[in-house]
């Protein structure tokens, strides 16, 4: 008798074991049967706060995922039940292991938003407001509700967010990307500051930022930045005005048409560098790390003056008759291809 119920009971645990491995064996099928995504990709989004069960039938219901209830009971065996809000790019092939595993280590879509160097905040948040997949914060808001918005302590926003190639993921805002741009820049600044020659004629980083706002604006060829820099900081040692043409722009703000008349040189503005002594008050754009690095390590030289010589660089000059002579040749004289920018 007691033969029997072993044999009974050693029956009953293999058929068990044959069960527990079949439905495992079913279930792994299962998982790794690729989804019916329909296209070569499709991109699915899951708002905050969602969960893996409702997105499951949801997905079902799309006809994407065949056994939704399955993936919940794996993920709760697996401890893989809490998912991450965003984007997430499913592919032709993909499983519903491939899924959860998106879900669980939270493998959002990236977007990118670049600022290219010269860049004024105005731009800056045009460039944002164009980013279709990032909660629009700012719009509508004016330069110092911006700067209020974020909680900035500053008076100025022009200069103070450094132009880079930035990324964000579905639920970010604008405000996040110029709250990330401002600490990079300030990180920038301060590491260029510590590594600065000596006898600038700076009282403090931020005058670095405003002088290399007028190189980035200044500079065409970026071998030169440089040497434009070194042009405007001996200017800034001998008393004599910068004389930048971007400050008078910039200080025209909407009344600048594409070019600069002999009235606008006359007309008092704090960014007219040909009536004001020294630095206008703010930056006109926002600088690269070029050209922060180039006014606080400006080429030694002789030059005081340099003109556009139409093809994007510049002829440099140390006296002013050699100056008006290269103005001769280049700006009063100049050729249909003329161009302010190198191609």
């Amino acid at each position: 008798m007691l033969r029997v119920m072993h044999r009974y009971l050693l029956l009953a645990m293999f058929t068990s074991m044959v069960v527990a491995i079949g439905v495992f064996l079913v279930i792994n099928w299962h998982l790794d049967t690729p989804m019916q995504v329909g296209e070569d990709e499709f991109v699915l989004t899951v708002p905050s706060g969602s969960s893996l069960t409702l997105l499951s039938l949801s997905l079902a219901e799309r006809g994407i995922l065949k056994w939704p209830d399955l993936l919940v009971a794996w993920s709760r065996v697996t401890g893989q039940s809490t998912i991450r809000a965003g984007e997430y790019r499913l592919h032709s092939g993909d499983t519903p292991r491939d899924l959860l595993n998106m879900l669980t280590e939270g493998r959002v879509v990236q977007h990118q938003v670049t600022f290219p160097e010269g860049l004024r905040f105005a731009e800056w948040l045009h460039l944002l407001n164009q980013q279709p997949r990032l909660a629009k914060l700012l719009t509508g808001l004016s330069e110092d509700e911006v700067i209020e918005t974020l909680s900035l302590e500053i008076e100025h926003p022009e200069g103070w967010f450094f132009p880079d190639t930035y990324s964000y993921s579905y639920g970010d805002s604008d405000r996040d990307i110029l709250l990330q741009a401002h600490q990079r820049m300030q990180v920038v600044l301060a590491e260029e500051w510590q590594q600065r020659m000596p006898d600038l004629p700076f009282t403090s980083p931020y005058e670095a930022l405003i002088l290399a706002s007028i190189v980035e604006k200044e500079t065409g060829v970026t071998s030169e930045r440089g040497e434009i820099a070194g042009v405007f900081v001996r200017r800034l040692k001998r008393g004599m005005k910068l004389q930048t043409d971007p400050t008078i722009i910039y200080g025209l703000g909407d009344d600048y048409q594409g070019y600069i008349k002999r009235r606008h040189l006359q007309k008092a503005t704090p960014y007219n560098t040909y009536i004001i002594d020294g630095l206008p008050p703010t930056p006109i754009a926002m600088p690269g790390r070029g050209a922060i690095h180039a006014v606080l390590n400006p080429e030694a030289g002789d030059s005081l003056f340099f003109v556009a010589k139409g093809d994007g660089s510049h002829y440099f000059s140390a006296s002013y008759e050699e100056h008006l002579k290269a103005v001769q040749q280049f700006q009063l004289q100049r050729r249909s291809d003329y161009r302010s920018t190198p191609r």
